[in-house]
């Protein structure tokens, strides 16, 4: 009998980590009555919103509201009921009490430590300018003066206008070479 080593043997499958889009949930009460009629507010006319995406339900805003809503117990199957009839598919939960995580696991979702619900760009770059201290005022310097070529380049020639344009006069061979930080024109016959 022989065996194949794992480099030779075809792979029937292989494991990646992929980035999904997901939607999250901020839990902020473990009140499902008042979440659906919250739900059935903000989405009862528009049936199709979802189409079936992946849902994290997101428990950290019950830890950090208060002392009265750390830790309360939610009712993961019934949770899971709701939102599946707003063609949500809860895939995993995050940030709750020990007790909470369990009762997730129990109820079929995984633990999504990790996962976390992207920042809109605005908001990002709102917090990133306001980390970051406003540039120094640069002395005006003027550019200089764009780099004129009046005589034909020859293959193997290379000419480089560093810090400015490059204007060409005349003709540029084959095998010539015309680099610039700024723009390059060439006005040749």
């Amino acid at each position: 009998m022989t065996v194949a080593t794992a480099g030779r043997a075809p792979a029937t499958f292989e494991i990646k980590s992929a980035n999904l889009p997901l939607v999250a949930l901020l839990l902020k009460s473990a009140d499902l009555a008042a979440l659906s009629a919250d739900l059935a507010r903000r989405f009862g006319d528009i049936p199709d919103f979802f189409d079936n995406e992946p849902l994290v339900v997101d428990l950290t805003p019950l830890q950090l509201a208060d002392a009265t809503t750390q830790g309360l117990e939610v009712d993961f199957p019934a949770l899971l009921t709701l939102l599946r009839q707003y063609r949500v598919a809860p895939v995993a939960a995050r940030g709750g009490s020990a007790a909470q995580m369990a009762s997730a696991l129990k109820a079929g979702l995984a633990a999504a430590q990790d996962a976390v619900p992207v920042e809109p760009a605005s908001e990002r770059a709102a917090k990133s300018a306001s980390k970051t201290p406003a540039p120094k005022q640069a002395p005006d310097v003027p550019a200089p003066g764009a780099l004129i070529i009046t005589k034909p380049l020859r293959s193997g020639q290379q000419v480089y206008a560093k810090g400015r344009d490059l204007v060409v006069m005349a003709m540029v061979n084959v095998g010539a070479e015309v680099i610039a930080d700024g723009h390059i024109h060439v006005y040749a016959p």
